[in-house]
């Protein structure tokens, strides 16, 4: 099935189109919706500019549109332009995501993908978080924290690239202070490097920490593909 991705350069969106390809999916676009501000319910914020160079390395060409509004409701106007667009040039017949069990979110998708007969597939929808969390570094893929907003998560965590022993102090920290190991509600948030999807992996030159003392981004400000690798 020809698919579109939606697509914001973190590791669930990032590993829903290697398990769609996996599956026997091919992935024609990415669609990239840039979030007003991090105050969206619906969209990942933080670094989505760099979502580029991720397209340019995967060889998917991306559609990306602005929002000027935190509404989900118009949010979800600019989604279905994405997948209009989409499917008149790319002839997409489904939507793949890297939802994990958000109900609301995909509850959403689904519904605007009826309406222009899409079908809506979403391969990581209720795995295991500390499986899924391993299963990410089992493939190979490299990816670092660029938000954190969750007691028991500090400054010191972003722009950590996530290896097997972050995943268990990690595991440690959720049982410990109640927040998803996956990060699936929000607790932080993601921005992939390298994988097998890539041609070459992503060079970060410059980048820097904004912390208030409970929530944090890791803001790169300069980065571009690696041909030396």
């Amino acid at each position: 099935m020809k698919l579109a991705s939606l697509f914001s350069g973190g590791k669930d969106s990032t590993f829903a189109i290697y398990a769609a390809q996996k599956q026997g999916h091919k992935v024609s676009c990415l669609l990239s919706i840039f979030a007003k501000s991090d105050e969206s319910h619906l969209l990942h914020h933080p670094n989505m500019q760099w979502t580029k160079l991720q397209s340019e390395s995967m060889q998917i060409p991306q559609i990306t549109i602005n929002s000027d509004s935190d509404k989900t409701e118009d949010e979800l106007v600019a989604l279905e332009y994405l997948l209009k667009i989409a499917k008149d040039k790319y002839g997409i017949e489904g939507l793949v995501y890297g939802g994990i069990k958000s109900n609301f979110q995909k509850e959403k998708f689904e519904k605007i993908c009826s309406k222009y007969d899409l079908t809506v597939i979403a391969p990581l929808w209720h795995l295991d978080p500390e499986q899924y969390m391993n299963n990410l570094l089992d493939a190979k893929f490299s990816f670092i924290m660029v938000t954190v907003s969750s007691d028991g998560l500090d400054d010191s965590w972003l722009g950590k690239r996530i290896g097997f022993s972050e995943i268990n102090i990690l595991k440690s920290l959720s049982e410990k202070f109640g927040f998803n190991l996956n990060f699936e509600g929000g607790e932080a948030e993601t921005f992939v490097i390298d994988c097998p999807l890539f041609s070459n992996s992503i060079k970060i030159n410059q980048a820097e920490k904004k912390w208030d003392g409970y929530r944090g981004r890791f803001e790169i400000v300069d980065a571009e593909l690696n041909y030396n690798a």
